[in-house]
């Protein structure tokens, strides 16, 4: 299982943990929290579609409460093994359920920060979705939002050859490049931050993520010195820059509520 604290997983997760530690950070202090001293700094996080723990249980480790929302029961029986592998089983919970039907089993309301990551590509119903996950946010709670980017998956097929491919992503409106293609659909960065705003969330930041992680051998990260470590460095500071979210692989953004 991938964890975004290791060095090598860190490649596709790095920007992401980032701004999403920064913006745990951030909502301990402005969430409006219970008066029981022991309750202060805890936030109530949800994950929907959060699989098995990837970035769940890494939070749960920060002492926050954690609800993961999966479809997979597979999934969640993995979760919970990777919480009790990470000491945080008391801070982690399951359950089985997807976007479309998130308030049916989870709280309205009741969250402090909510995590959709690698959702909406196959919804059938992406705005739905999207107004659900904002009916479990408190009114000053935080989106964070990661997504397919259409034009990293055109530049990623043009680059491997598949230039038939590349035109056909280029042109359809969800950037899809065959019959083969394993997702329902991308997003351009204007398309998603419009989904997120038309749901009443002010968007905070946009961040490109895998801009050239997922370009560069392998062989040559694994082998080369100090490869890892530099690719991560550039990673980081490519993120922040609007000119690469339009061929970044995934686009992260982070909204608030309010």
């Amino acid at each position: 299982m991938s964890d975004p604290l290791r060095p090598r997983a860190s490649l596709r997760t790095a920007v992401v943990w980032e701004v999403l530690k920064d913006a745990l950070d951030f909502q301990t202090k402005v969430a409006d929290k219970v008066a029981d001293q022991e309750a202060r700094g805890v936030l109530d996080v949800l994950d929907t579609g959060g699989g098995t723990g990837v970035f769940a249980v890494p939070v749960a480790r920060l002492g926050h409460r954690v609800t993961v929302v999966d479809p997979n029961p597979d999934a969640l029986f993995a979760l919970g093994r990777r919480a009790d592998e990470a000491g945080a089983t008391d801070r982690v919970r399951g359950v089985q359920g997807d976007a479309t039907g998130l308030l049916d089993v989870v709280e309205a309301g009741a969250y402090d920060v909510v995590l959709c990551h690698g959702v909406l590509e196959y919804v059938d119903d992406p705005a739905g979705a999207i107004r659900n996950v904002v009916g479990a946010l408190r009114p000053s709670g935080i989106l964070s939002l990661l997504a397919a980017g259409r034009n990293g998956a055109v530049l990623a097929r043009a680059i491997a050859g598949h230039f038939a491919e590349a035109q056909r992503g280029l042109a359809d409106p969800d950037g899809r490049w065959g019959e083969g293609d394993p997702l329902p659909r991308r997003f351009t960065t204007e398309g998603l931050t419009s989904l997120v705003a038309e749901a009443g969330l002010d968007i905070a930041s946009v961040h490109g993520v895998r801009v050239f992680a997922d370009l560069v051998p392998g062989v040559l990260v694994d082998t080369e010195p100090g490869a890892l470590e530099a690719l991560l460095k550039l990673e980081l500071s490519a993120a922040e820059l609007p000119a690469f979210h339009s061929i970044a692989t995934q686009l992260h953004v982070l909204a608030r509520r309010g």
